[in-house]
């Protein structure tokens, strides 16, 4: 998969990308990710990419002409009209299903902004779609963008050890994940869940898909209604609840 990231700032995006376990899917071949500058496509002989808004009002506006002329000589290269997303706070909020989405693209495109975005007449002609990673602003859209590639990277084939390595992780199906330790196994006068140094995989599994499930319900119960729930798992659940209400009732009296 090849990822193309049209910003300002190709070397902040560069240090991100080149370490660690993305920078090693890189030097494998396992995902090609380039950082273009959208500066370079500017005919303005100082170099400028921005301007003051039509009707007034405060910060820049990132101009049409370098930003098209970048993504079109992206596309020119790709030999197709390539998916381009616009890092915006305005976009639909990035979860794990539009990551696994993405990632079947043999190409993308992710568009940084910066200043008080872009005009709006270049998002209408080219971009294919808005992601927002939260409900709130950033100086640019570099962050963003780094998060979406590595997201995206680390779901391909081979750049991580083994399917589990993502499968497993939070989100994936739609839970968080179950809680982890290591040694030693007593730390502050906490000790690891002892079902965990039994042996016994099945248990094991059993009891870290039980945790998944009631960390899930207890700090984000809003997702619970789109994960992939078996019968175990819903039973699981309902008695949680059960002894959750006990509780409190016990509590109140």
């Amino acid at each position: 998969m090849r990822i193309d990231i049209l910003t300002l700032f190709p070397e902040m995006c560069e240090s991100v990308l080149c370490e660690s376990i993305i920078g090693r899917a890189r030097e494998n071949g396992l995902v090609e990710i380039s950082c273009t500058n959208i500066r370079d496509y500017t005919k303005d002989k100082h170099k400028r990419v921005d301007d003051a808004p039509y009707g007034g009002g405060m910060g820049m506006l990132m101009q049409t002409q370098p930003i098209f002329d970048c993504y079109t000589d992206i596309c020119e290269r790709a030999g197709r009209k390539v998916h381009l997303i616009y890092m915006s706070p305005q976009g639909k909020v990035l979860n794990q299903e539009k990551v696994k989405e993405l990632s079947k693209y043999e190409n993308i495109a992710i568009l940084c902004g910066h200043y008080e975005g872009v005009d709006e007449r270049l998002i209408e002609e080219i971009v294919d779609e808005e992601i927002s990673i939260g409900d709130y602003v950033l100086t640019g859209g570099e962050l963003p963008a780094l998060i979406l590639a590595d997201s995206i990277s680390r779901m391909l084939p081979g750049v991580l050890s083994n399917d589990e390595a993502f499968t497993k992780e939070s989100h994936y199906e739609g839970l968080l994940e179950y809680p982890q330790y290591t040694r030693p196994y007593e730390w502050h006068g906490r000790q690891v869940p002892d079902i965990l140094l039994s042996g016994h995989h099945a248990n094991i599994e059993r009891f870290r898909r039980e945790e998944s499930l009631k960390r899930t319900y207890m700090r984000r119960p809003d997702i619970l209604s789109k994960a992939q729930l078996s019968k175990a798992d819903i039973e699981y659940l309902r008695k949680l609840k059960e002894k959750i209400k006990s509780e409190k009732e016990d509590k109140s009296e």
